[in-house]
């Protein structure tokens, strides 16, 4: 599921260490950043052989990733994780609506003959790509996830990218996200490596299913499936954000 919805596949690990395995959030979330890295490790190859993945464009946001990442793990006990959930929260909550209304553009208008199979696109507000990725790495920092919940709607909706192009580029860029952050979370003693070790396993051969898969899949399923994770994860950083337990 994270490979074909360029979200890394911490929206689930997550919730599974803690509420089934019983491990602390920190141990939990330490755990979910090295799988981010083996879901792209795993994933980017695939996408930038197939051409799906733009390598210029996640190179140019992922300086703004990288460094909102750092900030976000380095400031992580400064403000208020309630307050952070709860804008978290509205935040995915806009991008719900953002993409549920955006009309969809037929996939075979502008399209070339490559393997892709995506319509011809240019690149806009380079800008807004770099501030948002940013902040998008502040949240990978300070959450535990890969980003790519705002990096993709931040592609799709604010730089007029198609979406399988912006999923493939956000698996390219998440890897060295979540590298950044992890880094503050070994040093911190939070990660348990044999954890890691046996999570990884799973999580690199499901990216290799993931991947091969994302191709066939039409935009419109692919789409509705992630603003389902998408409603998920508000509905979860809501309660947090409210000190409401579900």
């Amino acid at each position: 599921m994270g490979s074909l919805l360029g979200l890394g596949g911490g929206v689930f690990i997550v919730p599974m260490l803690t509420l089934i395995f019983g491990l602390p959030m920190q141990t939990a979330i330490a755990t979910s950043l090295v799988c981010v890295i083996a879901t792209s490790s795993g994933a980017a190859n695939l996408y930038v052989k197939s051409g799906l993945a733009n390598i210029r464009l996640g190179m140019v946001l992922e300086l703004g990733t990288t460094c909102g990442a750092i900030v976000g793990g380095l400031l992580a006990g400064v403000f208020s994780h309630q307050l952070l959930s709860f804008i978290f929260s509205l935040l995915l909550l806009y991008a719900i609506i953002s993409m549920l209304t955006k009309k969809e553009k037929t996939e075979c208008e502008n399209t070339d003959s490559s393997k892709t199979g995506v319509p011809e696109y240019k690149i806009e507000n380079y800008p807004l790509g770099i501030i948002g990725s940013f902040f998008a790495g502040n949240v990978s920092g300070l959450l535990g996830v890969g980003g790519g919940v705002i990096k993709v709607p931040l592609m799709y909706l604010g730089m007029k990218i198609p979406l399988k192009v912006a999923t493939a580029t956000s698996n390219f860029m998440i890897g060295v996200t979540a590298a950044a952050s992890c880094f503050i979370y070994y040093f911190r003693g939070d990660l348990n490596l044999i954890v890691s070790a046996i999570t990884v396993s799973g999580v690199f051969l499901g990216a290799m299913v993931g991947c091969r898969t994302l191709p066939y899949i039409k935009t419109y399923y692919l789409k509705r499936v992630f603003v389902l994770v998408l409603l998920y994860l508000s509905v979860k950083m809501m309660f947090v954000g409210l000190g409401i337990k579900p």
